[in-house]
């Protein structure tokens, strides 16, 4: 540590060597770094004094000044002082430095030395004493880092900012241990030391100032001091050559006083030297003022004007004026803040008018103005209720409180807290000091109180110890102590109190706190006042009864008990009688007596009470005589007790409620009561024996009245016999006419109250079966009979089927329809072209009309065939096909299979024909269930198989995806998007005003005719622009934000429609949408949330509804007259809203070449949001398991078999296609299917289907005949092959089943409350003959019941057993299923009675999905049929356009005709001839681009042969390479202009061979239509 002048340290030597002392040149070197060393240390300790004097903190040791700087704290503080605009202390990191102290540097405390190098910069210290960053953080530097303070120092002095260091080398001693360390130090990091000496002249160069110059600047200012001229002297001070601030004009004289003086004094210094310093050793700026000198005393004069602005501006009272002199640099005071002003005006015109001057001087203001921002900056921590900066606040050395004691700062800081809410609600921001130190004052008052209150409890327990009542007294009265209610006259009781409490204490010292000894003293007066309320009880109650006031007793009593319930008024004459008996008897017994009652109080207190003198005390009196004939307290009191219990005892039994209550609240009724509830429970225990008693009594007296009047009775028995008829024929005539009376006048109640008992019975047995974990067998032998089938039941079973069959049937045959309706607009369209001729056309409406009137009417009205209709050897096989199309319909593994196995075409048409079929168009449950089971079968097939990219589903046409949508469109009639979109459509439709066009070039152009229209005139603008021309025209942009605007309306209303109606979504379709998201997440686990609901809305919105928004009229959303037709703009309309939801849904924004578009994209983002909801929603389905409640055992416990209509054509076709790839779809040979294939045999033909004798082999028509009758459709009913009957093995669930039914049979007529305990049961006779008859009444109604609802044949049999040997059977079946695990004697076989409580309950639920599922096919069926006549519309509208064609066509040419009889064959009839190329040729018209795998000198051995097939606009062309026929490939011209108008130019044949398709389009037409 650094010591000043301390003579008993050796500081290093400077200069030469001393004369005797001969030094090597290793030891020189040594003193040479020892000396570094040293003076080093004193530049350390000057920058560390200079640095407290201006942080006004005491720094680490000289020794441990560079350690404790590397945090940067200090420096950055340093920056603070000199520039606190730039550096503020929140800016600090770690300005407590507890993060330091506690784990060391962190690299965050390199922004503190940051601060001090920007804070160096912006006062314009020279970059060449800077050190960096590391030098300081890292310690590589630190020498560089304090030469830098050296510089910093000089460098604000000269500004006048800081006070200049001191130059203390050779002025202090350091140990030579202190010295050694810091030699190794500088040794060890091999730093060069800085030339501190230099820093005065470095500065002045980097600072540009010529010495020169400032030399002859400081001379001037000398000579103008000299001549006593202020305006002189002012401009030598402004002179920029003499490096001076702030200096003010306006001070000149002030200056040429001051400087006048400080040049004197210094002239009179030097004079005093001249005698001890030699010519040439004297300085000239010993007689004159250095520029240091002169900026000293320019800063002095500004510093006493600016106090006197600053004592101004308080008495004008103005506290913004205020602040900003106290800001001002000049007047150097501390920091002011902003937030404080009123406090400062305030606060500073006090301490000015409290002056006698009425002037603060600069040091006045100095201290006030400190102490007032550490009041403020208090104020603000109060503010923000932070206790650990108030109380660091309160620490602060500048705050000048008095009496602080940092021990109390906690509490100082609590309550200034209180202080501040305080002041806060009467409307005072802050706290003055004054009132802080008030507060202080206060706090110390409070605790110095404390303080003498425990001393004082300490004075008070050591005279409670002492024993002695005064002193405890005195103890007890100090003031300090402040112990409430001290009556002088208890001082023995005080005593007594105090040391029994003292005693009584566990903890050691056993010393009484305040709070227990003002308990104590309450304790005690309570005693006091008990006592005396006693003495006054007995002083009344003795004086009434020596006196004989018998009235006043009651009031008495009354008004001095302690509990005043104890007295009842009802007991006043026996209170006195008591109390008057024991009196005489006491008094009998005594001889004399004295004026004393004694009482004790808790039974350790004594009280003593002079009746004649009224004396009281708690210590014994001398001679205290006792007056005995009085009755003391207690005896009052126990007899007044006794009194009351006895009367209570007396009247308990016989009282109210109330009155025990009344009774309970007396000392002595809760006793009484407890025994009264006793005895009470007593009698209740042995209410038996009671009652024998009672009886027996009773019994004994009714006797001896019974044998008293049975000899009455017996000497008046001819009386008594004729008084009784007569009255009991009055009293019945009476009450029955009574009762009659009253049933007729509450008719209406009392059936409803019998309504209400049997609904209440039954609502009882239904929630025990309903809610019963386990329903008893009583309740479900009372809803047993719900199972029965009711004929209600078999006729809506049939009802069922017949529309069912009437459904698929109409569902053909408008398919049929429909695609006929579509060849003959594909026809029209071609004679339109005169790609065909009208005789085609006519053709063609001939096979139409000619379904329409005949066969599709037989067809609808034949009856379907089954089984029974054919003849018996081919029952056989019909019934193998019917187990056949039964495992395909459950098994969905074998269609799945089989679609991918055909090509697209052939699969699309089997799913039409076949497989909904198959399904029944879903016409049901059962059948939507299993057709949902094949769609997700297929699906997941599919992606497994053919999806290698998530966008593949979006980019191709899936097979499954496209007959999901193709079903859920309305292939059963039920169109869901006419409900869904309907009413939105219609509204853009019969908006006649709406013009959406999204088409800058169309809508310019649009504008060109209106104008011309309008002018009459040709207008001058261009007619064909480029989109990018027709947006530079404002009118087609306004119309472009019209229709934008229009559209984002129209889309919402669409939008709002589509998300509001989820539920009508069809379930199916909804389904499919989560399984294709389930199965792309499965097989492409990385797909986002976002893709995977992108493929969502690909199908809902862009398959399902897309379509029918854009073309309403095709998808039977609206409603069309025939020839009817959307016009263009409507159909642009639909489709621009289609357009906006599409790039919506899909989160496609408009670019590129709608780029004009771009206005709408926020809109289509937050659609987007809205369509995600939806699709995440739309796949939120349950399993259809769930759904439909359907399980494997359904078809088991179904009433009915299920059954498909099909014809005998897609029977064969479905066999040879599961022939054709058997090996695919069942590779296994013991697979179910194999067996059932190798059963049927060959495919058969529609006459071996039949039969030989189904047609007439001479019938020339026999061919037609066979067609028409392979189109007959038969009904299937469909079975399991493994079905199960007598004789073969049975699972559980069917053994439940059989087992079920019989003991439903058994328990109609037999009771019993378990299962076990009716089969143990022998049945009577009765019981057998009723249920003999209760089997021949089923037998007669299963005879009524159709075939296909039958139960199997085994459930028959087993229905005409005996009761006794079902009852066996049951036994056999319970122990099977036992061993199975399916239920457990132990309960009984409560588990099969809970499954037959489930059975009744799903029969409910059965019977109302079936009627649902009624209305739903009859709703079906009604939209089936308007669609049939809406086809025959059409039918009705072709055969008038064709006619019209006819008329027209014989009024242009007479000439021509068209044979229409039959007998003459049309021209047009006639078949073209095929046409053949060799792919050479093709080449060379530009046909043929290219042939993979093939080179283009091969094409000559390639051909085609082009056919047209009997189907217009059909060509099938086959391709042969060297003579040898490869493959065939069918064209259909409607697909090809199809592509030509969408644009696509090239297509891909047989895989491989890529044509043009205009070219291709050219040819066709050339060559088969002579176009």
């Amino acid at each position: 540590m650094p010591r000043e002048e301390l003579p008993t340290l050796q500081r290093p030597r400077y200069g030469s060597i001393v004369d005797d002392e001969r030094l090597s040149a290793e030891e020189m070197d040594e003193r040479r770094r020892q000396n570094i060393a040293y003076e080093y240390l004193c530049h350390l300790e000057e920058a560390k004094r200079w640095m407290e004097v201006c942080l006004v903190e005491e720094l680490p040791p000289t020794t441990e000044l560079e350690e404790g700087l590397r945090n940067g704290v200090y420096l950055a503080k340093l920056a603070k002082f000199f520039a606190p605009k730039m550096v503020s202390e929140k800016k600090i990191y770690d300005v407590e430095q507890t993060r330091y102290k506690k784990s060391g540097l962190h690299f965050r405390h390199t922004d503190n030395t940051v601060q001090w190098l920007r804070a160096m910069e912006s006062i314009g210290l020279p970059k060449i004493f800077y050190p960096e960053t590391t030098d300081v953080y890292d310690r590589k530097n630190i020498p560089r880092m304090i030469y830098c303070i050296h510089a910093l120092s000089l460098y604000l002095f000269k500004l006048g900012i800081a006070p200049q260091i001191q130059d203390l080398l050779g002025k202090v001693d350091f140990t030579e241990e202190e010295i050694s360390n810091m030699r190794k130090e500088l040794e060890k990091y091999g730093i060069q030391m800085p030339s501190f000496s230099k820093i005065g002249g470095i500065l002045a160069n980097e600072l540009s100032v010529d010495e020169a110059a400032l030399h002859a600047a400081v001379i001037a200012v000398n000579e103008a001091i000299e001549k006593g001229v202020a305006e002189q002297t002012i401009i030598t001070l402004r002179n920029p050559n003499a490096v001076l601030t702030l200096v003010d004009e306006t001070l000149a004289q002030e200056y040429q006083n001051q400087l006048w003086e400080a040049k004197k004094g210094k002239e009179e210094n030097a004079r005093l030297k001249d005698n001890y310093i030699s010519e040439e050793e004297r300085d000239a700026y010993e007689e004159l003022l250095t520029q240091a000198e002169i900026q000293g005393n320019i800063n002095k004069v500004n510093r006493l004007a600016a106090v006197d602005h600053i004592n101004a501006v308080i008495r004008e009272g103005d506290h913004e004026n205020t602040l900003l002199a106290l800001k001002k640099p000049e007047a150097q005071l501390p920091g002011v803040y902003p937030f404080a002003a009123v406090m400062y005006q305030n606060e500073l015109f006090n301490l000015q008018k409290q002056n006698a001057m009425n002037y603060l001087a600069h040091e006045e203001l100095l201290i006030a103005v400190e102490m007032l921002s550490t009041v403020a900056l208090l104020n603000q921590a109060l503010d923000s209720n932070d206790l650990v900066s108030v109380q660091n606040q309160l620490r602060s050395p500048t705050i000048g409180f008095n009496n602080l004691d940092e021990a109390y700062v906690e509490c100082y800081a609590n309550e200034l807290l209180s202080i501040k809410l305080e002041v806060l609600s009467q409307g005072q921001e802050n706290i003055s000091w004054n009132e802080i130190q008030n507060c202080i004052d206060m706090v110390n008052i409070q605790i110095q109180e404390e303080n003498d209150r425990i001393v004082a409890v300490g004075y008070i327990n050591e005279a409670i110890e002492e024993g002695n009542p005064l002193k405890t007294l005195e103890s007890l009265q100090l003031p300090t102590a402040k112990i409430k209610d001290v009556d002088p006259d208890h001082a023995q009781h005080y005593q007594d109190v105090l040391y029994h409490a003292k005693s009584q204490k566990v903890m050691d010292p056993k010393l009484l706190w305040l709070d227990e000894i003002q308990h104590a003293v309450y304790e005690a007066n309570r005693d006091e006042d008990k006592a005396k309320q006693w003495v006054t009880l007995v002083i009344d109650v003795n004086q009434c009864l020596e006196k004989e006031e018998t009235s006043d007793i009651l009031a008495v009593l009354k008004s001095n008990v302690c509990n005043t319930n104890d007295v009842l008024p009802e007991c006043a004459d026996k209170y006195y009688d008591s109390l008057a008996k024991a009196k005489e008897r006491k008094s009998k017994s005594v001889s004399a007596e004295g004026p004393w009652l004694k009482l004790t109080l808790q039974e350790k207190y004594d009280y003593y009470y002079n009746v004649d003198s009224k004396e009281s005390s708690w210590v014994t009196p001398e001679s205290c005589l006792h007056k005995e004939s009085w009755l003391t307290r207690k005896e009052i009191e126990d007899i007044v007790q006794e009194v009351t219990a006895d009367y209570i005892c007396e009247k308990m039994w016989s009282s109210p409620e109330d009155f025990l209550l009344r009774f309970q609240a007396t000392s002595s009724g809760p006793l009484l009561r407890k025994e009264y509830e006793a005895r009470k429970s007593f009698l209740y225990d042995q209410e038996e024996h009671v009652v024998k008693i009672q009886a027996f009594w009773k019994g004994h007296k009714q006797r001896m009245s019974y044998i008293s009047r049975q000899q009455t009775f017996t000497d008046h028995i001819p009386s008594i016999v004729k008084i009784q008829s007569w009255f009991r024929m009055v009293t019945a005539r009476r009450n029955y006419l009574s009762r009659l009376q009253y049933f007729r006048d509450h008719k209406n109640e009392i059936v409803k109250i019998q309504s209400l008992l049997r609904a209440s019975k039954a609502r009882g047995d239904y929630k025990a079966l309903v809610g019963s974990e386990n329903p008893p067998l009583s309740v479900i032998r009372k809803f047993v009979h719900l199972l029965d089938q009711s004929d209600l039941d078999f006729q809506e079973e049939l009802e069922v089927a017949q529309i069912r069959e009437e459904v698929v049937t109409k569902i053909r045959g408008n398919q049929q329809l429909e695609k006929d309706l579509n060849l003959m607009d594909i026809k029209i369209g071609l004679l339109v072209k005169n790609r065909i001729t009208l005789e085609d056309v006519i053709s063609h409406r001939t096979k139409l009309n000619k379904k329409k009137g005949g066969e599709m009417q037989i067809l609808n009205n034949t009856d379907n065939q089954g089984i029974k209709s054919l003849s018996k050897e081919r029952r056989k096989t019909l019934e193998t096909y019917q187990q056949l199309f039964y495992l395909l319909q459950t098994n969905p593994l074998y269609l799945a299979k089989l679609i991918f196995q055909m090509p697209q075409n052939k699969s699309t048409k089997f799913m039409d024909t076949v497989i909904f079929t198959l399904y029944n168009y879903a016409s049901n449950q059962r059948e939507e269930y299993l057709l949902l089971k094949l769609f997700k079968t297929a699906l997941e097939e599919e992606v497994k198989s053919k999806v290698d990219q998530v966008q593949d589903i979006v980019t191709g046409n899936p097979t499954v995806i496209k007959m999901v949508v193709s079903f859920n469109r309305g292939a059963r009639g039920q169109n869901t998007l006419r409900q869904l979109l309907a009413p939105v459509v219609k509204e853009i439709i019969e908006d006649k005003c709406m013009v959406i066009n999204t088409n800058p070039v169309e809508v310019y152009k649009v504008w060109v005719n209106q104008l011309e229209t309008q002018t009459g005139e040709a207008s001058n603008l261009p007619y064909d622009v480029t989109t990018e021309q027709a947006l530079t025209y404002p009118e087609v942009k306004n119309k472009l934000e019209a229709s934008s605007e229009s559209l984002q309306r129209i889309t919402d209303k669409v939008l709002n429609s589509i998300i509001s109606s989820l539920d009508l979504l069809p379930y199916g379709l909804r389904y499919i949408a989560k399984v294709l998201k389930n199965s792309i997440h499965k097989k492409f686990p990385d797909a986002t949330e976002d893709e995977l609901l992108k493929i969502v809305g690909n199908l809902l919105y862009y398959r399902y509804m897309n379509p029918a928004i854009v073309a309403p009229d095709g998808f039977d959303i609206i409603d069309m007259t025939a020839g009817g037709q959307i016009n263009p703009d409507q159909r642009r309309n639909l489709g621009t809203v289609a357009k906006v939801l599409q790039h919506a849904a899909s989160n496609k924004l408009f670019e590129g070449e709608n780029e004009h578009l771009a206005s709408i994209n926020n809109y289509l983002s937050d659609t987007y949001q809205k369509f995600r909801k939806y699709f995440k929603e739309a796949c939120n389905v349950p399993e259809p398991e769930e759904k439909f409640n359907m399980d494997k055992y359904t078809d088991v416990a179904a009433v009915s078999k299920p059954v498909i209509y099909i014809s005998i054509g897609e029977i064969i076709s479905t066999h040879s296609l599961l022939l054709e790839h058997q090996d695919a779809i069942a590779p296994d040979k013991h697979d179910s299917l194999n067996e059932l294939l190798e059963l049927l045999g060959e495919v058969p033909n529609v006459e071996s289907f039949l039969g030989e004798a189904a047609v007439d082999p001479n019938d020339p028509n026999k061919a037609n005949t066979l067609n028409q009758l392979s189109k007959t459709e038969i009904s299937l009913s469909l079975t399991s092959k493994y079905d199960i009957g007598d004789g073969e093995a049975i699972d559980g669930q069917s053994l439940m089943i059989k087992t079920k039914k019989l003991i439903i049979d058994v328990i109609r007529n037999q009771p019993g409350s378990t299962v076990t305990e009716i089969l143990e049961t022998p049945a009577t006779t009765q019981q057998e003959v009723d249920h003999t008859k209760d089997m021949e009444s089923r037998a007669v109604k299963d005879s009524k019941t159709p075939e296909e609802m039958k139960d199997g044949h085994f459930m028959a049999e087993d229905a005409q057993l005996p009761l006794e040997q079902k009852k066996r059977k049951i036994q056999r079946n319970l122990r099977t299923l036992e061993q199975m695990g399916h239920i457990s004697s132990k309960n009984k076989y409560q588990d099969i009675l809970n499954e037959i409580a489930k059975d009744i309950r799903n029969q409910r639920i059965y019977r109302k999905l079936r009627k649902a599922e009624l209305a739903k096919l009859q709703q079906t069926l009604k939209a089936l049929n308007e669609k049939a006549a809406f086809y025959e519309e059409q039918i009705n509208y072709y055969d008038t356009y064709i006619k019209t064609c006819l008329d027209n066509l014989k009024i242009k040419n007479s000439r021509r005709s068209i044979k229409l009889d039959g007998k003459g064959e049309p021209k047009g009839a006639k078949r073209a001839k095929p046409v053949r190329y060799t792919a050479t040729k093709l080449h060379e018209k530009g046909v043929l681009l290219g042939i993979d795998d093939l080179q283009t000198n091969q094409f000559k051995n390639v051909t085609f042969d082009i056919i047209s097939t009997e189907d217009v606009g059909i060509f099938d062309v086959k391709s042969k390479f060297l003579s040898v026929e490869m493959e065939k490939v069918q064209l259909n011209i409607q697909d090809l202009l199809e592509m030509q108008y969408e644009g696509v130019a090239v297509m891909k044949m047989f895989g491989k061979v890529k044509v043009n398709v205009n070219l291709l389009i050219y040819l066709l037409n050339k060559k088969f239509y002579g176009k």
